[in-house]
């Protein structure tokens, strides 16, 4: 497509336009309509989280210049992918290669969840002691490395148009920020609108302090695969207002809010039962 070069040579300025404005709707609504009170200060949060935000930005830049938009031109051009190896039409393309790479963000997900060594990278996310649209951008640097590696790997072998994964790109940071927003939704509303993206509070179970809770409703975008897979969990058992958001025994504003606590979090204690294969069921015998 002829648009394809303009994409990828302004790649970033679209991506940070999009960014820039849903952070702001999503800041409004939060002002607007809050789900929840927040405990700690959000000047502290703000900072701590988009302080690991610019870090992750400036490191991404560095260790992987050519960038996802990048490894997929370059696959174009040598015809790497199932999708240039069948010569699929670039409209049939676009939808198949953004679902499909959503499918394989939601696998990855899973992953961190079962995997202990990943879980203590990823437990990052999930520490934060309360939950807006900041929580749905803070990462420890080296799970962002791994995620990026993981999505070369899925474009390589995709094979997707550049402007798919531009837009998917797009799509990922702007419900990330939606779906971590402190946003009080009408019932009505997101009981529609959580069968085509996940929505503030079907995510919002996902960082309850709950094991069972935390590994369910693993969708950052499209709510299907947690409905497909049997991850899917309607409500916690709580209530919004009623659940605890974080990970027990995390409690520290040192350790979770501020940015040398997060960037050690991984380094520290033990990995308990969060990590999928390592819970243990009533009446299970453990050796």
């Amino acid at each position: 497509m002829d648009f394809e070069p303009f994409v990828l040579a302004h790649e970033p300025a679209i991506r940070l336009g999009f960014f820039v404005s849903v952070f702001a709707l999503v800041a409004v609504l939060e002002l607007a309509a809050p789900r929840r009170a927040l405990t700690l200060p959000k000047t502290l949060r703000w900072a701590s989280n988009l302080g690991l935000v610019a870090l992750n930005t400036v490191l991404l830049r560095l260790v992987f210049p050519l960038a996802a938009a990048g490894i997929a031109a370059f696959g174009a051009a040598n015809g790497w992918g199932l999708l240039n190896h069948f010569h699929v039409s670039f409209w049939l393309a676009l939808p198949v290669a953004v679902i499909a790479m959503d499918l394989a963000i939601w696998l990855q997900h899973v992953m961190v969840h079962a995997v202990p060594a990943l879980w203590r990278l990823h437990q990052v996310h999930h520490a934060d002691l309360d939950f807006d649209m900041t929580t749905g951008l803070r990462f420890h640097p080296i799970e962002i490395g791994l995620s990026m590696l993981i999505k070369f790997a899925t474009i390589a072998v995709l094979g997707p148009p550049v402007v798919a994964v531009v837009i998917f790109e797009v799509l990922l940071n702007a419900t990330a920020m939606f779906n971590h927003g402190n946003v009080r939704l009408p019932a009505a509303l997101d009981r529609v609108l959580r069968w085509f993206v996940v929505t503030p509070d079907m995510h919002r179970v996902h960082h309850s302090v709950e094991d069972d809770e935390t590994n369910s409703n693993f969708g950052f975008n499209l709510p299907w695969w947690d409905r497909l897979f049997g991850t899917y969990r309607a409500q916690p058992r709580a209530g919004h207002e009623g659940m605890t958001i974080g990970v027990l025994g995390h409690t520290d504003p040192r350790e979770v809010a501020r940015l040398d606590g997060m960037l050690l979090l991984p380094f520290k204690g033990e990995v308990g039962g969060y990590a999928i294969n390592q819970r243990h069921w009533p009446g299970e015998h453990v050796a």
